[in-house]
């Protein structure tokens, strides 16, 4: 009985002492992330934090030791359950295609290797913030970079007008939406304002604000890649640019994910939630990998970017559900 008393003492110590060494660490993560609670949210974020914190440090002692082909860190969701982090930040929503026209190449080899941001194809990694907008980010991505390749000159493109002007095509704004019915719009609209004359705001707006003489980018029509065809995926990366893809985003290993090639066994290849843009693709000791841009800033994943594993039967899905702007 004397015993079990003093490791009990031991453990309610060694438990003190954790939380105490936990304390900086805590306020540094608020100081950060900007976050500022108070009372029992304090201490039910705190709770949620740490319960995450112990989750990412036991995977990474499992990657360091060869287990896993990536690393995750604390960001900006930490503080977050993963149910809560889903229906904050995973604004996808799956649709049948909407395209007639398919992506077909003329491509008689495929490099080894891409990545547009060296090209100047790619603008700055954005944030779209408590917002189901992913899709909208995604639209912007593709066009950008089909806009530069057509002038020479990269706009950064207003996500603001498709989340509150693309409503008739079927989007939802914050609640989500579909980068084809973005390009859709586009089209109807005869183009899409500039970042900096319709500013991002991470809410709905009560109205649409576009402006014509604000317009950064036309396209004439949009173009589907085949579905579920990574070689086809990489063959319009290499040929056309960077391109709007959808993936599951909402596993916890994705919501802390820091650096490395991201693979996930529970994964679904079909239950898209999330709009990213396909950047680049390439190896690494032997491991293909896509290069992807997110939209969650540059605190999450490897400054704002993440890499997935490729030809690794469809990964996540990123080459289920792929189009791009035609200029």
């Amino acid at each position: 009985m004397f015993r079990f008393a003093v490791a009990l003492c031991a453990l309610v110590a060694v438990s003190s002492a954790l939380r105490y060494d936990r304390n900086d660490l805590w306020s540094a993560y608020k100081t950060t992330h900007g976050k500022l609670y108070s009372g029992q949210r304090e201490v039910l974020r705190r709770e949620i934090w740490e319960s995450n914190l112990d989750y990412i440090q036991r995977h990474n002692v499992e990657a360091d030791r060869g287990m896993h082909t990536y690393w995750m860190g604390e960001n900006q969701f930490t503080d977050l359950t993963n149910s809560e982090f889903r229906a904050m930040m995973n604004g996808y929503q799956m649709s049948n295609r909407t395209s007639s026209v398919q992506f077909v190449s003329t491509l008689t080899d495929t490099p080894d290797a891409v990545d547009w941001r060296d090209k100047g194809y790619v603008t700055k990694v954005k944030n779209q913030e408590r917002c189901g907008s992913c899709w909208a980010f995604s639209t912007t991505g593709s066009l950008e970079g089909q806009t530069f390749k057509k002038t020479g000159k990269l706009p950064s493109l207003s996500e603001q007008n498709l989340v509150d002007c693309s409503k008739k095509e079927g989007n939802k704004g914050c609640k989500g939406g579909l980068m084809d019915k973005a390009f859709e719009y586009v089209i109807k609209n005869n183009g899409i304002d500039t970042e900096d004359s319709y500013p991002y705001t991470g809410h709905d707006g009560l109205s649409c604000k576009f402006k014509k003489a604000d317009v950064g980018a036309t396209e004439t029509s949009f173009v589907d890649v085949k579905r579920g065809s990574e070689e086809a995926l990489a063959q319009a990366v290499a040929e056309i640019g960077p391109i709007s893809v959808a993936m599951d985003a909402g596993h916890e290993s994705f919501q802390h994910y820091r650096t490395g090639i991201y693979k996930e066994p529970r994964c679904s290849s079909i239950k898209l939630d999330h709009g990213v843009l396909a950047v680049g693709y390439g190896a690494d000791g032997g491991s293909n990998y896509w290069i992807v841009k997110n939209s969650w800033g540059t605190m999450w994943g490897d400054q704002g970017y993440f890499k997935l594993a490729k030809d690794d039967h469809n990964m996540c899905g990123l080459a289920t559900q792929a189009s791009y702007p035609v200029v």
